[in-house]
């Protein structure tokens, strides 16, 4: 069975049709002599000739450089009887084919070999006829029976090489955009699990740990009550507040304001009320807050979440302890700090909420520390604050 790239494609049976066809009416017409020597008054083997080469075109697409050869070799032995306009119309054509289908190579070395050809063909035409007419219209015929196909050939086949760099190139810029949006989907993802954790996660946290404080001081000390109870609520309404403010987000409602929001991003101005509410779930909070003023408000955000995540922490692994938070900006860098004592053996959690803090400094350029220093947990948050203006 024959491979379907061994046979000649329609278009190139339809050129060698075509070109035989035309040859012959040529023939028939004047003979299709170019040179002055020669027998031009019988035709002879000139068809056999143009047969042939018009055979090597079936194959001028797929095989250019084998078709060029047999056109080469067909049009020397027609030079026997005088160059004939019909083969050379049929060589310059397999050129065109050689340049536009062959590779680079095969382009450049055709284009050396045609200029080479045309000047020793220049030297034997005058070596033969001694007449400067015939020396003087080689070029000229060379020129418009080769030198015009090649040039062709090469325009069409740079211009199809800058069409599919395109098209790679736009291809590339697809590939791109599409990784770039994966990114972005997970960088969302990662931005919601983290809002999600530290500030629902928080709330619910201080609320089961509150109710549990409550329920034990019911019948004991009504003003510890009352305390609880308003730490209780406050947390349930901000954590309704903050789903309520993340799902209109989600849902890209156009009436929907972030900034109009009880949920608005926390400032450190916040920070009373948080501690207030760790107090009130049984730690004993110690603070020391200096050079916050004018924070920017990425750095301030996070340093509200890493300390609001850090005493969630101590409140459900060190409940009743001494807790001190400091706070200090210099106007290059905000350190927040977060060190709880150790009322029990430290039980490990599943890390998610060191992993949070983690990102939340490095977000920023800064850096995140977590250890045990004796028998106290200690949290420490480098945040930069020129990068954050910038």
């Amino acid at each position: 069975m024959v491979h379907p790239s061994a046979l000649p494609t329609p278009r190139d049976a339809a050129f060698a049709v075509g070109f035989f066809l035309g040859g012959s009416a040529l023939y028939w017409l004047d003979g299709g002599a170019l040179v002055p020597y020669g027998n031009h008054g019988s035709i002879g083997w000139r068809p056999a000739l143009l047969a042939a080469i018009c055979l090597a075109q079936l194959w001028r697409s797929r095989r250019p450089l084998t078709a060029l050869t047999v056109g080469l070799v067909v049009t020397a032995v027609d030079g026997v009887w005088g160059f004939s306009l019909p083969v050379l119309l049929v060589l310059g054509e397999l050129l065109h084919a050689v340049v536009l289908y062959g590779s680079a190579r095969a382009q450049r070395w055709t284009v050396r070999v045609l200029v080479t050809g045309t000047a020793l063909l220049m030297l034997v035409v005058a070596v033969l006829t001694r007449d400067m007419r015939w020396v003087v219209l080689v070029p000229l015929l060379s020129g418009a029976l080769f030198f015009t196909p090649v040039w062709w050939a090469r325009d069409v086949r740079s211009q199809s090489e800058l069409a599919e760099l395109e098209r790679m190139r736009s291809d590339e810029l697809a590939r791109i955009a599409e990784l770039d949006r994966r990114e972005a989907v997970a960088a969302e993802r990662a931005r919601m699990a983290r809002d999600l954790h530290d500030v629902v996660a928080s709330h619910l946290s201080a609320i089961a740990l509150q109710s549990s404080a409550l329920l034990t001081t019911a019948h004991r000390d009504q003003a510890q009550v009352h305390t609880v109870a308003g730490s209780v609520r406050e947390n349930s309404v901000a954590a309704l507040d903050e789903m309520r403010a993340m799902i209109g987000l989600l849902r890209g409602s156009e009436n929907f304001s972030y900034a109009d929001s009880h949920a608005a991003p926390h400032r450190l101005a916040d920070l009373e009320t948080l501690l207030d509410s760790a107090r009130a779930g049984g730690l004993r909070v110690d603070r020391r807050i200096s050079g916050v003023d004018g924070i920017p408000a990425a750095p301030a955000l996070a340093a509200y979440r890493i300390t609001q995540q850090a005493l969630a922490n101590a409140t459900q692994h060190a409940p009743g302890a001494r807790v001190s938070v400091r706070l200090h900006g210099d106007g290059e860098r905000l350190v927040a700090e977060v060190e709880n004592e150790l009322t029990t053996d430290p039980r490990p959690g599943n890390g998610l909420g060191l992993e949070t803090m983690r990102e939340r400094a490095e977000m920023l350029g800064g850096s995140f520390h977590a250890e045990q220093v004796a028998r106290s947990w200690r949290v420490r948050a480098v945040l930069p604050l020129e990068r954050s203006r910038t």
